[in-house]
Protein backbone atom coordinates (compact mmCIF):
# COMPACT_ATOMS: atom_id res chain seq x y z
CA UNK A 1 0.00 0.00 0.00
CA UNK A 2 1.37 3.43 -0.93
CA UNK A 3 2.24 5.98 1.71
CA UNK A 4 -0.41 8.42 0.49
CA UNK A 5 -3.03 5.67 0.63
CA UNK A 6 -1.99 4.77 4.18
CA UNK A 7 -2.13 8.40 5.28
CA UNK A 8 -5.59 8.79 3.75
CA UNK A 9 -6.84 5.76 5.68
CA UNK A 10 -5.30 7.10 8.92
CA UNK A 11 -6.96 10.49 8.40
CA UNK A 12 -10.32 8.83 7.67
CA UNK A 13 -10.05 6.66 10.79
CA UNK A 14 -9.17 9.69 12.91
CA UNK A 15 -12.12 11.63 11.53
CA UNK A 16 -14.42 8.77 12.49
CA UNK A 17 -12.87 8.71 15.96
CA UNK A 18 -13.27 12.49 16.16
CA UNK A 19 -17.02 12.07 15.71
CA UNK A 20 -17.15 10.87 19.32
CA UNK A 21 -16.10 14.19 20.91
CA UNK A 22 -18.02 16.10 18.22
CA UNK A 23 -21.32 14.32 18.91
CA UNK A 24 -20.82 14.09 22.68
CA UNK A 25 -19.74 17.73 22.87
CA UNK A 26 -22.68 18.93 20.80
CA UNK A 27 -25.09 17.01 23.03
CA UNK A 28 -23.45 18.56 26.09
CA UNK A 29 -23.83 22.10 24.68
CA UNK A 30 -27.48 21.45 23.84
CA UNK A 31 -28.01 20.18 27.38
CA UNK A 32 -26.41 23.31 28.85
CA UNK A 33 -28.42 25.54 26.53
CA UNK A 34 -31.68 23.89 27.56
CA UNK A 35 -30.97 24.72 31.19
CA UNK A 36 -32.55 21.52 32.48
CA UNK A 37 -29.85 19.49 34.23
CA UNK A 38 -30.11 15.76 34.76
CA UNK A 39 -28.50 13.92 37.69
CA UNK A 40 -25.55 13.14 35.41
CA UNK A 41 -25.04 16.71 34.17
CA UNK A 42 -26.06 18.75 37.19
CA UNK A 43 -22.42 19.40 38.15
CA UNK A 44 -21.82 21.27 34.86
CA UNK A 45 -24.75 23.69 35.00
CA UNK A 46 -23.53 25.66 38.01
CA UNK A 47 -20.41 26.72 36.10
CA UNK A 48 -20.75 25.96 32.35
CA UNK A 49 -17.83 28.11 31.15
CA UNK A 50 -15.09 25.44 31.27
CA UNK A 51 -17.38 22.93 29.53
CA UNK A 52 -18.15 25.28 26.65
CA UNK A 53 -14.47 26.13 26.16
CA UNK A 54 -13.50 22.47 26.36
CA UNK A 55 -16.11 21.28 23.88
CA UNK A 56 -15.50 23.97 21.24
CA UNK A 57 -11.71 23.69 21.46
CA UNK A 58 -11.74 19.88 21.47
CA UNK A 59 -13.94 19.67 18.37
CA UNK A 60 -11.63 21.92 16.35
CA UNK A 61 -8.50 20.17 17.68
CA UNK A 62 -9.87 16.72 16.81
CA UNK A 63 -11.11 17.56 13.31
CA UNK A 64 -8.30 19.83 12.13
CA UNK A 65 -5.65 17.63 13.70
CA UNK A 66 -6.75 14.61 11.66
CA UNK A 67 -5.80 16.35 8.41
CA UNK A 68 -2.29 17.09 9.69
CA UNK A 69 -1.39 13.46 9.02
CA UNK A 70 -1.45 14.05 5.26
CA UNK A 71 2.05 14.63 3.85
CA UNK A 72 0.47 16.33 0.84
CA UNK A 73 -1.26 18.89 3.06
CA UNK A 74 1.90 19.34 5.11
CA UNK A 75 3.53 20.77 1.98
CA UNK A 76 0.86 23.46 1.63
CA UNK A 77 -0.09 26.59 3.54
CA UNK A 78 -2.92 24.61 5.15
CA UNK A 79 -0.51 22.85 7.50
CA UNK A 80 0.96 26.08 8.84
CA UNK A 81 -2.41 27.86 9.06
CA UNK A 82 -4.11 24.92 10.73
CA UNK A 83 -1.17 24.43 13.09
CA UNK A 84 -1.45 28.01 14.29
CA UNK A 85 -5.04 27.36 15.27
CA UNK A 86 -4.61 23.78 16.48
CA UNK A 87 -2.03 24.71 19.12
CA UNK A 88 -4.12 27.37 20.91
CA UNK A 89 -7.24 25.23 20.57
CA UNK A 90 -5.35 22.25 21.99
CA UNK A 91 -4.09 24.34 24.88
CA UNK A 92 -7.62 25.61 25.54
CA UNK A 93 -8.98 22.05 25.48
CA UNK A 94 -6.28 20.74 27.82
CA UNK A 95 -6.34 23.62 30.31
CA UNK A 96 -10.14 23.73 30.46
CA UNK A 97 -10.06 19.96 31.03
CA UNK A 98 -7.70 20.47 33.97
CA UNK A 99 -9.98 23.24 35.22
CA UNK A 100 -12.94 20.87 35.13
CA UNK A 101 -10.97 18.10 36.85
CA UNK A 102 -9.90 20.39 39.69
CA UNK A 103 -13.23 22.15 40.27
CA UNK A 104 -16.14 19.85 39.34
CA UNK A 105 -17.43 17.05 41.58
CA UNK A 106 -16.40 13.59 40.41
CA UNK A 107 -18.66 11.67 38.07
CA UNK A 108 -20.15 8.34 39.10
CA UNK A 109 -17.52 5.57 39.35
CA UNK A 110 -14.67 8.08 39.12
CA UNK A 111 -12.05 7.59 41.79
CA UNK A 112 -8.57 8.68 42.75
CA UNK A 113 -6.93 6.76 39.89
CA UNK A 114 -9.05 8.48 37.23
CA UNK A 115 -8.55 11.85 38.94
CA UNK A 116 -4.75 11.46 38.99
CA UNK A 117 -4.72 10.16 35.41
CA UNK A 118 -6.68 13.19 34.21
CA UNK A 119 -4.18 15.47 35.92
CA UNK A 120 -1.20 13.62 34.40
CA UNK A 121 -2.51 13.41 30.84
CA UNK A 122 -4.10 16.85 31.11
CA UNK A 123 -0.67 18.24 31.94
CA UNK A 124 1.12 16.11 29.36
CA UNK A 125 -0.98 17.44 26.49
CA UNK A 126 -0.16 21.17 26.85
CA UNK A 127 3.45 20.29 27.63
CA UNK A 128 3.63 18.32 24.37
CA UNK A 129 2.06 21.22 22.46
CA UNK A 130 4.56 23.70 23.89
CA UNK A 131 7.45 21.38 22.99
CA UNK A 132 5.94 20.99 19.52
CA UNK A 133 6.08 24.75 19.05
CA UNK A 134 9.59 25.20 20.44
CA UNK A 135 11.02 22.40 18.31
CA UNK A 136 9.58 23.77 15.06
CA UNK A 137 10.94 27.22 15.96
CA UNK A 138 14.33 25.50 16.18
CA UNK A 139 13.60 23.87 12.79
CA UNK A 140 13.67 20.37 14.29
CA UNK A 141 10.87 18.96 12.15
CA UNK A 142 11.07 15.36 13.35
CA UNK A 143 10.88 16.37 17.02
CA UNK A 144 8.04 18.77 16.20
CA UNK A 145 6.05 15.99 14.54
CA UNK A 146 6.73 13.63 17.45
CA UNK A 147 5.50 16.04 20.12
CA UNK A 148 2.43 17.05 18.12
CA UNK A 149 1.59 13.38 17.62
CA UNK A 150 1.80 12.81 21.36
CA UNK A 151 -0.42 15.82 22.05
CA UNK A 152 -2.99 14.62 19.53
CA UNK A 153 -2.91 11.10 20.96
CA UNK A 154 -3.71 12.42 24.43
CA UNK A 155 -6.37 14.77 23.11
CA UNK A 156 -8.14 11.95 21.29
CA UNK A 157 -8.34 9.89 24.46
CA UNK A 158 -12.06 10.63 24.79
CA UNK A 159 -12.77 8.97 21.46
CA UNK A 160 -10.81 5.84 22.30
CA UNK A 161 -12.37 5.69 25.76
CA UNK A 162 -15.74 5.11 24.12
CA UNK A 163 -14.25 2.12 22.30
CA UNK A 164 -12.70 0.70 25.47
CA UNK A 165 -15.89 1.21 27.48
CA UNK A 166 -18.32 -0.13 24.88
CA UNK A 167 -17.55 -3.88 25.28
CA UNK A 168 -17.74 -3.54 29.06
CA UNK A 169 -21.08 -1.75 28.88
CA UNK A 170 -22.49 -4.40 26.56
CA UNK A 171 -21.23 -7.36 28.57
CA UNK A 172 -21.09 -6.14 32.17
CA UNK A 173 -23.11 -2.93 32.39
CA UNK A 174 -21.93 0.22 34.17
CA UNK A 175 -18.29 -0.19 35.28
CA UNK A 176 -17.36 0.34 38.90
CA UNK A 177 -14.41 2.44 40.05
CA UNK A 178 -11.64 -0.10 39.36
CA UNK A 179 -12.67 -1.20 35.86
CA UNK A 180 -13.46 2.40 34.88
CA UNK A 181 -9.93 3.46 35.80
CA UNK A 182 -8.46 0.65 33.69
CA UNK A 183 -10.69 1.49 30.72
CA UNK A 184 -9.96 5.22 30.93
CA UNK A 185 -6.20 4.92 31.37
CA UNK A 186 -6.04 2.07 28.85
CA UNK A 187 -7.48 4.33 26.14
CA UNK A 188 -4.77 6.94 26.65
CA UNK A 189 -2.15 4.19 26.73
CA UNK A 190 -3.40 2.75 23.42
CA UNK A 191 -3.29 6.16 21.74
CA UNK A 192 0.22 6.91 22.99
CA UNK A 193 1.43 3.45 21.94
CA UNK A 194 0.16 4.08 18.41
CA UNK A 195 1.77 7.53 18.41
CA UNK A 196 5.13 6.13 19.54
CA UNK A 197 4.92 3.44 16.85
CA UNK A 198 4.40 6.13 14.19
CA UNK A 199 7.26 8.18 15.63
CA UNK A 200 9.57 5.16 15.55
CA UNK A 201 8.52 4.44 11.97
CA UNK A 202 9.37 8.00 10.94
CA UNK A 203 12.78 7.68 12.57
CA UNK A 204 13.51 4.41 10.75
CA UNK A 205 12.46 5.99 7.46
CA UNK A 206 14.66 9.03 8.07
CA UNK A 207 17.81 7.08 9.05
CA UNK A 208 18.68 5.75 5.55
CA UNK A 209 18.18 9.24 4.11
CA UNK A 210 20.61 10.71 6.65
CA UNK A 211 23.17 7.99 5.90
CA UNK A 212 22.85 8.69 2.19
CA UNK A 213 23.51 12.38 2.75
CA UNK A 214 26.57 11.61 4.85
CA UNK A 215 28.04 9.38 2.10
CA UNK A 216 27.65 11.96 -0.67
CA UNK A 217 31.16 13.25 -1.49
Amino acid sequence: MSRSRTESLIAAALLLLALVPVVAGTIRLIDLGAGMPTPGTERFHASPGPVVIHVVASIWFALAGAFQFSSRLRRTRWHRWAGRSIVPMGLAAALSGLWMTLTYPWANADGEAVYVARLIFGTGMPLSLVLGVTTILNRNISAHRAWMLRAYAIGMGAGTQVLTHLPWFLLMGQPTEGPRAVLMIGAWAINLAVAEALIAKDRRRATPARRKLLTIP
